[in-house]
């Protein structure tokens, strides 16, 4: 595994592998339960995200298990990181060196889209900045401007009207 330092943040890019398998960025390191807790494949979350990202034909749709993953391991809302990929990068379209959250002022650069995935789920979950806060403070510290925040929660309705 390696980390790159930039800016104060930690990035840690490691092994990922696609649908079908869960995705580690230690493979060293055994699944979580919230991991096994829904196969890809049967999961109503992962249909919502790929519905979501393929209606807008966004390159996204490709890491939707990817999205989910990140999301359980993290303890995040499910519909959190595609939600700000979207309102960031149109679902990866406009993103440059695989940063789909626009992280650091789009001046983050990622090994990989996946890597970029867990290293904001990551840094949502257990920096200073963002744990332990609900939704509307976790995007007001992400993004001040006005009506951001209430943009992202609109895709995130989108995707489902509701977390459950």
């Amino acid at each position: 595994m390696r980390k790159l330092f930039s800016n104060g943040l930690a990035v840690v890019a490691g092994m990922v592998t696609l649908p079908g398998t869960a995705i580690h960025a230690d493979s060293r390191k055994p699944a979580t339960t919230a991991e096994h807790r829904n196969e890809p494949a049967t999961d109503r979350r992962l249909a919502c995200i790929r519905n979501f990202f393929l209606q807008s034909n966004c390159p996204a749709a490709a890491l939707s298990p990817i999205f989910l993953e990140a999301a359980d391991r993290y303890a995040l809302d499910w519909r959190l990181l595609p939600s700000l990929s979207f309102v960031e990068s149109t679902g990866g379209k406009a993103a440059k060196n695989n940063n789909l959250f626009g992280w650091n002022s789009g001046h983050a650069v990622f090994s990989s889209a996946a890597a970029c995935i867990h290293a904001v789920a990551s840094s949502l979950a257990k920096s200073a900045l963002y744990r332990h806060k609900d939704i509307d403070s976790i995007l007001k510290t992400y993004n001040r401007n006005a009506g951001y925040g209430r943009r992202v929660k609109e895709i995130m309705r989108r995707i489902a009207p509701t977390a459950d």
